[in-house]
C-alpha cells in the first residue's frame, strides 16, 4: 500500500460513482452502498429518501466516513480512499436542484434529500503489485 496525498485521493474518489457512507445507527455502526458526486470544493455529496435514519441525523450534522475504491479482483491492485467528515443537510434550493441534476440514483427510489459530506481527515491509498 502506498499513501497518496489528499488531493490524489480526493482526485481518485471523483472518478467512481458509487461508495459506502458509514455512520451510527442506534449507537451501532451502519453502512450503506450509495452514489456520489466530488464537489470543486472537495465535498463529496450524495442523495438519500425521507425515511433515511442518516438524514434523521444529519439535519443536526453527524461525523461520518465514506468509502469507495477500485480494486482489480485478479491482479489486487487498486485504490481505496476514505473520507471522515461533518454530514450536513444541503437546503439551499439553487444547491439542492443542482444536485438533484448531477445524481441520479442508482436504485428505484424517491431520493429527494441531499446530504454533503465536508472532508476532515482523507486516507488514500495505492494497492500496487508486489515486487518479483
Amino acid at each position: 500500500m502506498v499513501e497518496v496525498s489528499r488531493d490524489e485521493a480526493l482526485r481518485l474518489l471523483g472518478t467512481v460513482e458509487m461508495g459506502r457512507v458509514a455512520f451510527t445507527e442506534q449507537a451501532l455502526p451502519a453502512i450503506r452502498p450509495v452514489n456520489h458526486v466530488v464537489g470543486d470544493d472537495g465535498t463529496i455529496v450524495i442523495r438519500t429518501h425521507t425515511g433515511s435514519t442518516l438524514l434523521g441525523h444529519s439535519l443536526a450534522s453527524e461525523v461520518v466516513a465514506y468509502e469507495a475504491d477500485r480494486i482489480d479482483p485478479v491482479t489486487r491492485t487498486g485504490w481505496s480512499v476514505v473520507v471522515t467528515g461533518v454530514a450536513s443537510r444541503v437546503t439551499a434550493p439553487d444547491d439542492v436542484a443542482r444536485y438533484r441534476r448531477l445524481l441520479v440514483p442508482w436504485v428505484n427510489a424517491e431520493m429527494a434529500h441531499v446530504v454533503r459530506i465536508v472532508p476532515e481527515l482523507v486516507a488514500g491509498y495505492r494497492l500496487e503489485a508486489a515486487p518479483s
